[in-house]
């Protein structure tokens, strides 16, 4: 196989795995919206390119011939993959998703959530692509809710504090060391099921706002504390 050839396949191959990565986990808007931006971003770079080379067609005494046209595809292909794995707008970083607006804060997570997907192991992001669903499902929720309420604090200390701190203690943990079984779980394993637990007890916020049973919400805050802190301890 050419270099040219193995450009192309590998281009081919970035696409594919891009595609398979966005589809995981729709409808996100967030995910959708950043989407939407990358296809935007390649129609103009392919454009462009297009562009040049029509230019330099009529510029250059014999064209661009065979060969140019050639490169003018690599180019797009290789322009094409780049901008499409390149996310467009930046994902907020884990300290200022403290400082975020109650009602952004589910999307702002779930955006930070994709950029951590690099770094888990692969049975965690079904997980972790679960969780980005019943963030969507929160967001709705909180329209009518104050930020002094309360609830709203439980949720804050959930969605913006306790479970980026979760995925980031795991983070911090030696790669060599995540398999190894610590207290009877891998570190691997202890990651998958706190992210379980923070799962459900987002779908318990979800009811429960719907329901309009904030009391109930209020006093959620203590279980989860003691449970977060106990599955943080092993990793």
């Amino acid at each position: 196989m050419s270099s040219t050839d193995e450009v192309i396949a590998k281009a081919r191959e970035t696409l594919d795995r891009t595609t398979m990565q966005y589809a995981v986990g729709a409808p996100r808007r967030a995910r959708e919206n950043d989407v939407a931006k990358r296809l935007t971003r390649v129609a103009v770079a392919d454009l462009a390119i297009i562009g040049v080379a029509f230019a330099l067609g009529l510029v250059l005494p014999g064209g661009i011939g065979i060969m140019g046209f050639f490169l003018m595809i690599v180019t797009m292909l290789i322009a094409t993959a780049v901008l499409l794995v390149t996310p467009a707008t930046s994902a907020p970083s884990f300290e200022r998703l403290r400082q975020t607006d109650l009602k952004a804060l589910p999307s702002q997570t779930g955006r930070w959530l994709d950029a951590q997907r690099p770094m888990l192991p692969a049975p965690a992001i079904s997980v972790v692509d679960q969780i980005g669903l019943k963030l969507d499902a929160l967001t709705p929720q909180l329209a009518g809710l104050d930020d002094d309420n309360p609830a709203a604090s439980e949720i804050r200390k959930l969605v913006g504090e306790q479970l980026p701190d979760f995925i980031k203690g795991y983070e911090a943990v030696p790669k060599g060391l995540r398999g190894i079984e610590r207290n009877g779980k891998t570190p691997d394993q202890q990651l998958i099921d706190g992210l379980g637990v923070i799962g459900r007890e987002i779908d318990e916020m979800v009811a429960q706002l719907a329901q309009g049973d904030l009391d109930a919400l209020q006093t959620r805050g203590r279980y989860l504390e003691i449970k977060y802190q106990g599955d943080q301890a092993g990793v």
